[in-house]
């Protein structure tokens, strides 16, 4: 793991233990830190004691003295009580990424690369990490794609960290300055925890803004919000576009076909190039990616029926790309799995890739208000859960067919998480070719 002396004789508050809240207890006590954590989940607690840490509310304790209080990114602090405790004690609230950053300077020389935007930064992160390793170079990728950075264990000298960072991550940093940072794309998102769409891009726009002058900056400037942001960061910066892929590279790329891993792939290039990677090795790294789980994921093929799992597509606009990338043919049709629990977006993004679709198969408290927005559009039924919607799709589809879930919606409905959805799926097409 990593710790820091930085932390010794300092005394935390620790909300919310589930993967980087325990990781979190644990190399804070580990540095010498004093640590108090809470979790409403009993086990939760019992795992951060056993840990070493205090167990107790922050909101019921006197935070004065206290170097600050982490919060899983989960935490509303819009709508928290957390906040204004904080606030009242003159103690920051801070996250795991934070706490890496104020670590960095024990650590042996390395490069450090922050990755965010609303869709494609888990890709580009697992991207960026597979084509650096493969070249050759130490690297470790942590943060939103799910592996807690302080969990890791320190990389040599010359090493890269490679972290996704959502805009709640950012939010709770402050000295977290990326040698790369990156950014995918903007669209609507977690309006719920922002003053409306500027508030979210803004969040976004604020990894830049914590960089040094003689870092680097990269923005893929294919939607109008990250235009706007790029011409507003004055220092190095390099604008990528998906229009800068030829086609007949990506079709080199097996993991990295349509237009939307067109974006993925130009802007791991641009970080990579900026890293020092030659041609060569750019080229290997992108031909030898395989795709992450939830994220395009090719889980089987029954009866000549192809199943692709995208439950990472959380919203529309993260949907839209993986319908764009089955155009019908004559012996192809698209089934369409979506829906859960709606982010507001609707399906506007999607509706341009309508024509592609056979058939849509709706979910989750999204179904009704799915199935009024796709109207006439596209043939509908009303599944009502996963394993219907799996069952009437498989009853409905030809060999050559696709099965796409690309709910286009949270999953916090009637599932865990995203990936708990997805691994409900991979489960249910493994099941129809027993």
């Amino acid at each position: 793991m990593i710790t820091s002396r930085v932390f010794a004789g300092r005394r935390y508050a620790v909300l919310g233990l589930a993967r980087s809240g325990l990781a979190t207890v644990e190399a804070l006590v580990a540095s010498g830190a004093g640590v108090t954590a809470w979790d409403d989940r009993e086990d939760a607690r019992d795992e951060a004691m056993a840990l070493g840490a205090d167990i107790g509310d922050p909101l019921d304790i006197d935070l004065i003295g206290f170097a600050g209080v982490v919060v899983s990114p989960g935490v509303p602090l819009n709508r928290h009580p957390i906040a204004a405790h904080a606030r009242e004690a003159h103690v920051p609230i801070i996250g795991d990424v934070e706490l890496f950053a104020e670590a960095q300077a024990e650590l042996p020389a390395h490069k450090l690369v922050g990755i965010t935007g609303t869709n494609g930064k888990s890709t580009v992160t697992a991207l960026v990490t597979h084509m650096l390793e493969s070249a050759g170079i130490p690297t470790l990728m942590g943060g939103n794609i799910g592996l807690p950075i302080l969990s890791r264990d320190p990389l040599p000298e010359g090493g890269v960290y490679v972290l996704e960072l959502s805009s709640y991550q950012i939010d709770l940093s402050h000295s977290l300055a990326c040698d790369v940072a990156l950014l995918t794309n903007i669209t609507p998102d977690h309006l719920d925890r922002y003053d409306g769409f500027a508030g979210y891009a803004a969040s976004k726009a604020r990894l830049f803004s914590l960089q040094h002058r003689d870092q680097v900056a990269i923005v893929a400037v294919d939607d109008d919000p990250s235009k706007i942001i790029a011409g507003r960061i004055n220092h190095r910066l390099h604008r990528v576009s998906a229009k800068d892929i030829d086609p007949a590279d990506q079709a080199r790329w097996p993991a990295l076909q349509g237009p939307h891993n067109a974006q993925n792939a130009v802007c791991a290039i641009a970080v990579c190039r900026t890293l020092g990677l030659d041609d060569e090795q750019i080229e290997t790294g992108l031909a030898t990616y395989k795709a992450l789980p939830h994220r395009m994921e090719l889980v089987g093929e029954v009866a000549g029926v192809r199943w692709f799992n995208d439950s990472k597509a959380t919203n529309a606009a993260s949907a839209a790309p993986a319908l764009a990338a089955f155009p019908p043919a004559p012996d192809q049709r698209l089934h369409w799995i979506a829906g859960g629990k709606a982010k507001g977006d609707g399906l506007a993004a999607c509706r341009p890739w309508f024509p592609n679709v056979k058939r849509a198969y709706l979910i989750g408290e999204a179904m009704d208000g799915f199935a009024a927005e796709i109207g006439d559009a596209v043939p509908v039924d009303r599944s009502g859960d996963l394993a219907s919607a799996v069952a009437q799709a498989a009853a409905a589809a030809a060999p050559g067919d696709i099965v796409l879930l690309s709910p286009a919606c949270a999953s916090f409905d009637q599932f865990k998480s995203f990936e708990d959805r997805g691994d409900r799926f991979r489960a249910l097409v493994k099941a129809l070719g027993a």
